[in-house]
């Protein structure tokens, strides 16, 4: 037994925990949980914890049902919303097949491997995500239209206003479990908030973000309200994006920079932000995997619909933020596509591969564009050379199915429920009847 498991171990007993949950996500990135006492931990720890994986959205087929859920005792933390006497803790879980193999159907797993990828290469992925959500009053069984908690706009101060509130239990919630928070503020749309986490390797940032959701989760059922990660809830007020700021490190060194050059970006970078600029379109059926993420990507209010970069553009998919003279190590590059419904797994594992590629074969970058691209006409674009995003699920659908780079980064298993799952939700959709339809078309 390793010191970090004796380590569970011993806070388990000394803070008298009575669950331990093992967490783990389904390949949509929805938690799961199961709940084991502490007398079994040293036999998860060895064994794993057996389920049926067949019941768990694409992990697996009826005929291998059999898989092995097993703790990462580096992911240990202490659930504060479920009290101090008695207590509960958790850990994330990498899922196993029977004989100890890692399962190719796991999330976590894709990551690790992509992970891995770089790492044969010399680098490490930092990723540092601005989650935005909504927050809105409960519904009833009278009334189920959607209400704002508030009519705050972008950084407003709202007096006494309840969202302070839930960002300072939020943030005080996930800092007490080891997740350090950067930045909090009101967002552009009523009732909107943002939290941004402090910059991490991408696979402790990936499980403080299922963390993360499930925290801001909690902490709205206490105040009365409910919280939303739906990229676009409210027709007529902005998003909930990801924006997320990706740099690749060898040892201390930051790859992305080099003193002197362009935006003081490295060939390395140049090369990175090639990669996403080519596979971006072939990408975003994972970054962005439901069909209500469209309505936010073509809905205006900042959410890129083109595939640009810039320096410091906003209306751009790649940004490069002001640099910051004598702050080398702080060079990174912004992709604004995300939105806060990915799984971070499979979407930190799909941008990583993008960029990888970029560097591997050698990318040429396009210019920048200054222009704020939504302001330009088609044929001006075209001149630019650039291409829009996918203007829905269908149509990610199919570029994400003709691509290599997705088929290997996701593997065989991930790649084939994936697409899958999306053409459902797809054809769901396309056979909706929607109330627009009905006001605009039944007179006819």
């Amino acid at each position: 037994m390793d010191r970090q498991q004796e380590f569970v171990l011993r806070t388990v007993e000394e803070r008298d925990i009575r669950f331990i949950r093992l967490w783990f996500t389904d390949v949509l990135g929805v938690l799961k949980s199961v709940a084991v006492a502490p007398a079994e931990l040293e036999s998860a720890f060895s064994e794993g914890i057996g389920f049926d994986g067949s019941a768990i959205e694409g992990l697996t087929r009826v005929f291998e049902a059999d898989m092995v859920a097993k703790p990462d005792p580096t992911t240990f933390q202490v659930l504060p919303w479920r009290g101090e006497r008695h207590g509960t803790g958790r850990m994330f879980c990498d899922i196993l097949t029977p004989d100890g193999e890692p399962s190719l159907a796991d999330s976590r797993n894709v990551l690790k491997r992509t992970l891995a990828k770089a790492s044969d290469r010399g680098f490490t992925f930092y990723t540092h995500p601005e989650v935005e959500f909504y927050l809105f009053n409960q519904l009833t069984k009278t009334d189920s239209k959607l209400e704002p908690v508030d009519q705050g706009g972008y950084f407003d101060h709202l007096a006494r206003g309840s969202t302070h509130d839930f960002r300072r239990a939020a943030i005080t919630m996930l800092e007490s479990m080891g997740i350090s928070v950067e930045f909090s503020h009101h967002e552009a749309g009523p009732g909107q908030n943002e939290i941004d986490l402090r910059y991490a390797d991408a696979l402790t940032t990936a499980d403080n973000l299922m963390t993360f959701r499930t925290v801001v989760k909690e902490v709205a059922l206490e105040q009365g309200v409910f919280a939303s990660f739906m990229p676009k809830p409210l027709a007529d007020q902005p998003g909930s994006g990801m924006h997320t700021h990706v740099s690749l490190f060898e040892d201390d060194r930051n790859a992305f920079h080099e003193p002197g050059a362009q935006f003081e970006l490295s060939k390395t970078a140049r090369q990175f932000i090639a990669g996403l600029m080519v596979h971006a379109g072939e990408i975003t059926a994972v970054t962005n995997q439901y069909v209500n993420s469209y309505k936010r990507l073509w809905g205006g209010q900042e959410a890129p619909s083109y595939v640009s970069w810039g320096h410091n553009n906003r209306s751009a998919l790649v940004r490069v933020p002001m640099y910051k003279p004598g702050k080398g190590n702080s060079a990174r590059i912004e992709y604004r596509a995300l939105d806060s419904a990915a799984n971070p797994y499979l979407a930190f594992a799909v941008l990583l591969a993008a960029g990888l590629k970029g560097i591997e074969e050698g990318y040429d970058l396009l210019d920048h564009t200054e222009d704020d691209v939504w302001e330009l006409t088609a044929a001006e674009r075209r001149a630019l050379g650039i291409a829009p995003l996918p203007r829905d699920l269908d149509e990610a659908i199919q570029l994400m199915e003709r691509s290599e780079l997705v088929a290997e980064t996701l593997g065989e298993h991930v790649f084939d429920y994936f697409l899958r799952n999306k053409r459902e939700e797809w054809e769901a959709y396309s056979a909706q009847v929607t109330p627009f339809e009905i006001k605009r078309f039944l007179q006819l």
